[in-house]
Order: C-alpha cells, then sequence, then structure tokens
C-alpha cells in the first residue's frame, strides 16, 4: 500500500505500495496503495504465534550481523541525507541491537539518542481502530453497522460499514489530498483543525467508488471512526485513547495531544512540506489536522511493546483480533491490509509518516521478532520514504525471507 505521502500529498498513510512506499499525504505514514480496485476476496492472516522459530526467520543478533547493521544504516543515511535514525530489534534466543546514529538537532548537533519522543503519524490509525474494537468487543458497535448511525452526513453513509473504514474500502476521498486543505495547511502550520473541518474537504469531492469495491488508502476514514467512538463513549477520543489503550497496554511514554505540545526529550523534525518547497523544523507544528488518523507521539521502548501487543491482540478478544487480521491485497505481492494494520511480507503492524518524522514499528511472529525504527525526517529520496529504505536494509540483514516491503534485497554495504 503506498503510505499515502503526507507530503500534504502524502496523507498519514501506511503500508506498502507497488513496490514504492509512499507516506501519507500530510499525515502519519500509512501507505495507501494505489487508487485501483482490489477485488481479491479477504484472506484471514493466521493468528501471530508467539514461538521463535529457527535463525533461517532472524538471525542472530551477533557482533557481526551488529556490525552489518551499522554500515547498512549509515549507508542509507548518506544516501538519503536522514539527519538521525534509531533502530531497535529484538527476538527471543537471538539477541537484540538497540543503536542511534547522527543527530536529534541539525542546528545544535546534539545526537540522536534512544530515549527520544517522536510524531507517529499514521501509528496513530492503529490506536483509534484499537479503540473501536474495544467498542466491539463491548457489544456497544457492529463492524458491519453503517457509519451514518453514528455520523450524521457522510456521502454513502447509509451504505459505508466501519469495517471498510478501518479497512480503507469507503471509497471516500482523502482529505489530506485536497488542494485547499493544503494550501490552508501551508500558510500556517501551527494552526488548529477540527474533525469536522476535515471533514468538509473530503465531502465536497465525489465518491471514488462504492462502498467495500477497492482499496485506497484515505485519512478521512479515520476520522469518522475518531468521532464514532467519541459518539459511542461520550468521551473525547483523546481520552478514551488514554485510558482503554495506552493505560491498559501499560505504555506511558505515548500521548494523544491536543495541541502542539511535544514531551521532552525530543529529536527534532525536518521536512520539506512547505509552501516553497524549502527544509524546515516541523517540530512544533499542530498535528490536530491528523488527529485520529495521524497525532500521536511515542518513543523508542513504547513502540517495541506496542508492535507486539497489536499484532497478538492482547488488547481485545480472539475472534475481533481475527477480523483485524483478515487482509485485502494490496498492489505488491506478499503485502494485505487488514482494520488498521497491515502484513507486509510477515511483518505485521503500521507505519507512520507526517512532516518532519518517520516510524515504522513492526512484528514478525514467525521469529516472535519486533523491529522499531525512528526517523526525524519525511524526505523522500527518489520517491521513497526513508524509512522503507532503512527497514529494506535493515530486513534484507536479519530475515532475508521476509524483506521488508517485498523489494529486492540490496546489496551488502561496501
Amino acid at each position: 500500500m503506498k503510505p499515502a505521502p503526507i507530503r500534504l500529498r502524502r496523507a498519514c498513510a501506511a503500508a506498502a505500495a507497488a513496490g514504492v512506499l509512499v507516506a501519507p499525504a500530510i499525515g502519519g505514514s500509512a501507505y495507501g496503495a494505489s487508487p485501483q480496485a482490489l477485488s481479491a476476496p479477504a484472506a484471514a492472516t493466521p493468528a501471530p504465534s508467539t514461538t521463535p522459530a529457527a535463525d533461517t526467520d532472524f538471525a542472530r543478533l551477533t557482533p557481526a550481523v551488529a556490525a552489518r547493521l551499522d554500515a547498512a544504516v549509515r549507508r542509507v543515511m548518506r544516501e538519503t541525507g536522514v539527519p538521525g535514525v534509531t533502530v531497535g530489534l529484538w527476538a527471543p534466543g537471538k539477541g537484540s541491537y538497540v543503536k542511534s546514529f547522527g543527530v536529534a538537532d541539525k542546528a545544535s548537533g546534539t545526537p540522536m539518542t534512544t530515549g527520544l519522543h517522536v510524531r507517529i503519524g499514521s501509528e496513530t490509525k492503529t490506536f483509534t481502530v484499537t479503540a473501536l474494537l474495544q467498542l466491539v468487543d463491548r457489544g456497544k458497535v457492529r463492524l458491519d453497522d453503517p457509519v451514518s448511525r453514528y455520523v450524521a452526513g457522510v456521502p454513502n453513509g447509509d451504505r459505508i460499514t466501519l469495517r471498510q473504514l478501518a479497512g480503507m474500502r469507503s471509497g471516500l476521498f482523502n482529505y489530506s489530498m485536497d488542494e485547499g486543505f493544503i494550501k490552508k495547511f501551508e500558510a500556517d502550520p501551527e494552526q488548529t483543525f477540527l474533525p469536522r473541518q476535515l471533514l468538509d474537504y473530503s465531502f465536497k469531492h465525489p465518491a471514488l467508488f462504492p462502498p467495500g469495491t477497492e482499496f485506497d488508502y484515505s485519512n478521512t476514514n479515520l476520522i469518522l471512526l475518531g468521532l464514532v467512538v467519541e459518539r459511542v463513549t461520550g468521551r473525547p477520543l483523546h481520552e478514551v485513547v488514554k485510558q482503554d489503550v495506552l493505560e491498559e497496554a501499560g505504555l506511558r511514554e505515548t500521548v494523544f495531544p491536543t495541541g502542539p505540545e511535544l514531551p521532552a526529550p525530543y529529536a527534532q523534525g525536518y521536512t520539506n512540506q512547505t509552501a516553497s518547497g524549502a527544509i524546515e523544523d516541523a517540530t512544533h507544528w499542530n498535528p490536530s489536522w491528523g488527529w485520529a488518523a495521524g497525532a500521536m507521539i511515542s518513543d523508542l521502548q513504547d513502540l517495541r511493546s506496542w508492535a507486539r501487543t497489536l499484532a497478538t491482540g492482547t488488547l481485545l478478544t480472539p475472534a475481533t483480533q481475527a477480523e483485524r487480521l483478515k487482509t485485502t491485497p494490496m498492489d505488491i505481492p506478499g503485502a494485505g491490509y487488514g482494520l488498521g494494520i497491515f502484513d507486509v511480507q510477515g511483518w505485521i503492524g503500521h507505519n507512520g509518516s507526517l512532516p518532519g518524522y518517520e516510524v515504522l514499528p513492526v512484528y514478525l511472529p514467525e521469529a516472535g521478532a519486533t523491529m522499531v525504527i525512528l526517523l526525524n525526517t519525511d524526505i523522500q529520496h527518489e520517491g521513497q520514504e526513508p524509512s522503507t529504505l532503512v527497514g529494506e536494509a535493515v530486513t534484507g540483514i536479519v530475515s532475508p525471507g521476509h524483506v521488508y516491503p517485498g523489494h529486492k534485497p540490496l546489496p551488502p554495504p561496501k
């Protein structure tokens, strides 16, 4: 799926697209697959196993492997100009690899370190959809309810189900691809957007296709799901996520902000998603435009924990997790999108990208392995997301049978 480039044309997307992963238009990264019909029936993804497998699934993280990883990450940084990167790898019986490279602040030269907070873009979608699925488990909503039951004024709202919204099959136009929205955002990236304003940008466009007939990554879907959660619970979405998801998952460093605040310590974030195209510091830009689709903040260790929690479904009933893991094929081999989650070459999770930052927290059930990659830029290199390039370089070494996102393995570093 192609993470809809948040390039303000990249909107909070996530996943992997036709060989080229791009982030969402201005939003958390979620590769929104190309808008072509994906009519193959959804296939159930096997529930993740927690039993570590042999070295063929994941390499032992020996000093020699660590040296190869160091060289590979540094090579990608040289080629892409990424200021700072943190990579974390953990696998039962195979060891761990946790290392930061480059700088967290280009002005001061402060080094990137493993304890910094970053904005996580479309990884936010995994938390919003989890909150929704918890309501499913409590009998408060059903996945096949029409969205019109909870939110008025949605085009085709009586035909679009909550399942289709979570699975990116609604056909609703992605608001962060609207030229009016892009111009308004670029004019003042620190302004506040309200959810209904975001929907207005979407709803003035005709539907892209009948509900359920195609896959198209759209931040609009998550704004609607956030409003559904608020309507059903009677609480603001940020409170629901904090109390019902973050606290239940034991995540103390993850935040759903209500403004541009960013908890210290944090990495500065750099983007070229600007009116002039020049690179700017986007650290304190207001993420309200991403809201339920891309506004959240986290750090390495919380994302490590969340990647496993998300993939194994510990906050949900087995039946609901099974529904979540039913995937619709995307446009690269070995990749599918479920309900606010993807399976790319066996790696289960979601990526995130928005101006200044990218994250890639994923879990490989076959090896019980977790990979988390954090970057303080979203500037693409030759049309590809830098987090994708780092992920590809890393998995080409540690899981050659599961290279993310499925490109031809890169040559060994020189």
